[in-house]
């Protein structure tokens, strides 16, 4: 791997270790200062600051994601400002919990400084991932709780 990352690269990177299960090896591509917006997160933080955070993160994801995600149909674009590119793929999605496979459409707006993933604006299906696992219910109780507050 270069030392200094493209954003197109940081990219490429980042979805290749996903795709590998490498959660362990994410939080190096992301400066000490990131920024992660999950935007459409239905219950939970939608907001991760600092590269300890994010490698707290991706660690609980690898211990407990019941899921296998292959990136399909990626799809890298260019920006006016040379920091960001916008990323579209689908994962190819195996629960194996339930054992449903299924695609998920996503988008990423990545801005890279000095090889480093300095922000990110996710866009994923997260609904997808809780119907495939049967905690639909779960889900709307949570959101239910969240709107008595």
């Amino acid at each position: 791997m270069p030392t200094t990352l493209s954003p197109r690269e940081a990219f490429q990177e980042l979805l290749a270790r996903i795709g590998e299960g490498r959660y362990s090896e994410l939080a190096e591509l992301y400066a000490e200062d990131a920024v992660v917006e999950t935007v459409f997160e239905p219950v939970g933080p939608r907001r991760f600051e600092g590269r300890a955070v994010l490698e707290a993160r991706f660690a609980h994801v690898s211990a407990s994601s019941p899921v296998e995600l292959s990136p399909a149909n990626v799809v890298i674009r260019q920006t006016d400002d040379p920091e960001v590119v916008v990323a579209e793929w689908d994962y190819r999605v195996h629960h194996r919990g339930t054992g449903r496979r299924f695609e998920t459409a996503n988008i990423q707006v990545l801005r890279v400084r000095d090889g480093l993933i300095v922000s990110s604006r996710d866009f994923h299906d997260h609904l997808a991932l809780v119907v495939a696992g049967g905690h639909l219910p779960q889900l709307v109780e949570a959101l239910e709780d969240k709107q008595s507050e």
